[in-house]
């Protein structure tokens, strides 16, 4: 995988996608074998937007692995702030370091950063397009807690029009077997067309579009929660509107299966009230862990350290 970027959840095949969970696995299973397997690397964190989780968990990762981190964690610190562009900022930070971890507001920033960068690039989120690490950090969430990627209902709940979460997941999982997908959100955040046209219709993945999460949560395996985001709205007036259609507390966990989990990308705000963290089938907080793990192994891999 070398000099290989990962921009999109699909430039990596699901081949390539095993191999980084295997070594993920066995990250987990032995952490201090790893912990020196990256001195001597720089991994850069470009992040133009805020972020806690992410940007935390590529660190710790890299330091981790026995490697050290530069980088900031918003644009004013940078020479952005100037004007630099962002290709001028990539071409030098690559030549200071070994990777690039990069969060930006805007559609596509990544795949452009990839093209003027001399190290991989991975994508920490672009705007609502995509956050493959995320989607790697969920994938390993399903094969761990639900014993493989196949074969599974997959309930996903609240902003399926901006979150990128949302698209990158639906991307990943349409292409295990016996995946299908509950899509459950107001029509106003409904999924976006071209994201239902080309990875659930033309897979002919079977799925349903509903509004109420009542009515098909004794169905699914996996339940997938979103937040309703403010910074993706345009309309302030829209979003107080649509902001707590959806809270998952344990009045609805008496419906579900005693083996489904529910999923969160993080943060949350009130969509999964705070007593649903004592049920054994809450995982975000497991899928937050695994993140990291699957971002030591993502990078080893990029780097070719193993």
């Amino acid at each position: 995988m070398k000099n290989k970027h990962l921009i999109d959840p699909m430039d990596f095949s699901v081949e390539e996608l095993a191999e980084v969970f295997k070594l993920a696995r066995q990250i987990i299973a032995d952490p201090k074998k790893f912990s020196k397997v990256c001195d001597g690397k720089i991994l850069a964190t470009l992040f133009y937007e805020p972020s806690t989780r992410t940007r935390f968990s590529f660190e710790a990762a890299m330091m981790r692995l026995g490697g050290k981190v530069l980088g900031f964690s918003e644009p004013n610190s940078s020479s952005a702030s100037k004007g630099e562009t962002l290709a001028d900022t990539i071409k030098m930070v690559s030549i200071y370091t070994d990777i690039i971890a990069m969060r930006h507001p805007k559609e596509g920033a990544a795949k452009v950063a990839s093209k003027f960068s001399t190290v991989p690039i991975i994508n920490a989120g672009d705007g609502g397009h995509q956050h493959p690490t995320q989607t790697l950090a969920d994938l390993l969430t399903i094969e761990c807690l639900k014993d493989g990627l196949e074969n599974h209902v997959v309930g996903i709940c609240g902003d399926l029009k901006y979150g990128r979460t949302v698209h990158s997941i639906i991307k990943a999982m349409s292409r295990y077997n016996g995946t299908k997908f509950v899509l459950i959100s107001p029509k106003e955040l409904k999924i976006p067309d071209y994201i239902k046209e080309e990875f659930i219709e033309k897979n002919n993945i079977e799925f349903k579009q509903v509004e109420k999460l009542d009515d098909v949560i004794e169905e699914l395996d996996i339940l997938y929660m979103t937040r309703v985001q403010k910074e993706r709205f345009f309309n302030e007036e829209e979003y107080l509107r649509l902001k707590d259609c959806y809270i998952l507390d344990a009045d609805k966990m008496k419906q579900a299966k005693k083996d489904m989990i529910v999923m969160h990308p993080l943060p949350r705000v009130n969509e999964i009230a705070m007593e649903v963290d004592n049920d054994s089938r809450a995982a975000y907080f497991k899928q937050a862990e695994y993140g990291m793990y699957v971002r030591m192994a993502l990078m080893c891999k990029l780097l070719e350290v193993l």
